[in-house]
């Protein structure tokens, strides 16, 4: 037994939804459940979600009988909020905490304030610029290829 969703119509505060009951054998049964749109509101159900809800309440409901229509009322969503919250805990028990490492000079970066490490420090004077004098071409190393 399969339902399939045949489409839905608009009746006042209520989404009426329109399913086919498929058998084994291809014989097809009508069926309709009645969603309260004020409800759905009230328990933050997406109105996408409705139709799915909906074919799955038909789904449980094991003896429909004579009766061709349900109602998704207030207690079938009391009952998808609370374990969709339940849900929404869960994952939020689970996610990983952070792992940047905290620097102790943070904003340093984008103030352009850094400070040089050992490995850049000079033991040359500064010019007028703040120029290391050894960095300076002047002080640079002769060329290897030149002969003098």
């Amino acid at each position: 037994m399969q339902f399939v969703l045949t489409g839905f119509k608009q009746d006042l505060g209520f989404r009426v939804f329109a399913f086919s009951r498929v058998e084994a054998d291809r014989t097809r049964t009508e069926y309709t459940v009645r969603a309260d749109l004020t409800l759905s509101r009230k328990y933050l159900i997406p109105m996408q979600e409705l139709p799915l809800l909906c074919r799955n309440l038909l789904a449980r409901c094991e003896d429909l009988g004579q009766s061709s229509s349900v109602t998704f009322g207030e207690e079938d969503m009391s009952l998808y909020a609370s374990s969709c919250a339940a849900a929404r805990e869960a994952a939020r028990g689970k996610k990983r905490p952070s792992q940047r490492t905290v620097s102790g000079n943070l904003s340093a970066a984008w103030k352009g304030h850094t400070q040089p490490g050992p490995a850049h420090r000079s033991t040359g004077q500064s010019n007028s610029l703040g120029e290391h004098a050894s960095l300076t071409p002047a002080a640079a190393a002769p060329d290897p290829i030149s002969k003098d």
